[in-house]
């Protein structure tokens, strides 16, 4: 029997990545048949879908309301995540529950009350997650780590898809995922804003263990599942932060 290693660990060391999980965005998909999409989405071996919801104010553009996403979950059983880039999220959170989305995101930016909003999600029994714009330190959500089960590290300004990987957020990614390893709870640590084959390695290495994409999923000219599997392999060669 090996004996056990000596060797004291930091409670800031980041611990080794046990999993690439692949979140596809309904963002890039063919909105005329998004049921289909969306099925096509799990066949292909993504493990949860986002919807990034719109207000035409935080950010500057419309997508999916409620009733849209709610139309979609009868076509695919991984779990759904409601990203809430509007302004007044508190308004919301009770249709996108009803929805079918087990995650729900809101922006660190946009709440009176965080604490309470993150809260409120718990209360109407869905997961709480919150997500950081390219601007915003982690530190404005280090003092709600025990209320989270996701945190959202934005690679891209939101608002569209398609946009360049923004690699000067790599050390917020380092700061969140150590952050993470000292609260000693089971938080994802999701990165979204041009994930593809070049740049998911990047992302990893700093410390994502969950990735969105779209573009790179809907554009790979072998398929979905090709564009899942590369993405996947990608993420799990690389080296740990």
């Amino acid at each position: 029997m090996n004996a056990p290693d000596p060797t004291p660990r930091s409670p800031f060391e980041a611990p080794a990545r046990p999993r690439a999980l692949i979140v596809a965005s309904a963002l890039a998909s063919d909105y005329t048949r998004l049921g289909e999409e969306v099925a096509a989405m799990e066949a292909a071996g993504v493990d949860r879908i986002q919807w990034d919801v719109m207000d035409g104010h935080f950010v500057p553009n419309l997508t999916f309301g409620a009733d849209v996403i709610g139309a979609c979950r009868p076509f695919a059983t991984v779990p759904f995540e409601a990203h809430l880039m509007v302004e007044r999220p508190d308004d919301l959170l009770p249709r996108y529950v009803e929805a079918g989305c087990q995650f729900v995101i809101v922006h660190a930016e946009t709440p009176r009350h965080l604490h309470r909003t993150l809260g409120r999600i718990s209360e109407l029994g869905a997961r709480p997650a919150v997500a950081l714009n390219p601007a915003t330190p982690f530190e404005a959500v280090e003092h709600v780590l025990d209320l989270v089960d996701l945190v959202l590290v934005m690679t891209v300004n939101p608002g569209f898809g398609g946009q360049r990987y923004l690699a000067s957020m790599e050390a917020k990614l380092r700061r969140a995922r150590a952050a993470i390893a000292a609260s000693g709870r089971p938080i994802d640590l999701e990165v979204d804003g041009g994930i593809d084959p070049e740049t998911i390695g990047s992302a990893a290495g700093a410390g994502a263990d969950v990735f969105v994409a779209g573009t790179s999923l809907f554009r790979d000219p072998e398929g979905l599942e090709h564009a899942v599997a590369t993405l996947r392999r990608r993420a799990l060669e690389s080296p740990a932060a």
